[in-house]
């Protein structure tokens, strides 16, 4: 195992057997074969060096949220969630999704915008950090119904770290509870 793909680019200490963690991410895409592009980045997780395994949802259909809110003038999204069982430092695996995100022809050029292929890193165990490269949890995934409601399909009993059950999250969203 490389010890650099474990310990990420800041070098956290971390040993060469590091335990496997279950990162959560999010997988959007508004332009082009959407479900093509999904399906052959759920392929790109499962390739990924020191992945164990790789869960994914089935997509679900959402409208496009800009910063102003819902967009129903846009293309429409579909979304899934993949819990990914790693070995790879959370800088990496952050690292890897944007590269698979370019791969897929994914332009960042207006936040929100329309994309081909969106990865997010919505959790990565119980890690909380701050750093503006790395903020974990996502800041707005417990906003995000096309976030949580597949992640729990896969996953009823997630958590996601400072919120708590995703199911509880899903039902406060939804003006449930």
């Amino acid at each position: 195992m490389s010890r650099r793909l474990a310990q990420g680019f800041q070098g956290e200490a971390a040993p060469a057997d590091r335990a496997t963690v279950d990162a959560v991410v999010a997988l959007g895409a508004n332009l082009g074969d959407r479900a093509a592009t999904m399906s052959a980045a759920i392929d790109a997780l499962r390739r990924l060096p020191l992945v164990d395994a790789v869960r994914a949802s089935e997509p679900v259909e959402s409208v496009a949220v800009k910063p102003d809110g819902p967009d129903a003038s846009a293309p429409t999204y579909l979304n899934a969630v993949a819990l990914v069982t790693t070995r790879l430092a959370p800088s990496v695996l952050l690292a890897y999704l944007h590269a698979i995100e370019e791969r897929h022809g994914r332009e960042r050029r207006e936040r929100w915008g329309d994309r081909t292929l969106d990865l997010d890193l919505i959790a990565y165990g119980d890690l909380r950090s701050e750093d503006p490269g790395l903020l974990l949890p996502h800041p707005r995934a417990a906003e995000r119904d096309f976030v949580l409601a597949p992640w729990l399909s896969i996953d009823p009993d997630a958590t996601l770290p400072g919120t708590g059950r995703v199911d509880a999250a899903l039902a406060r969203l939804r003006g449930e509870r």
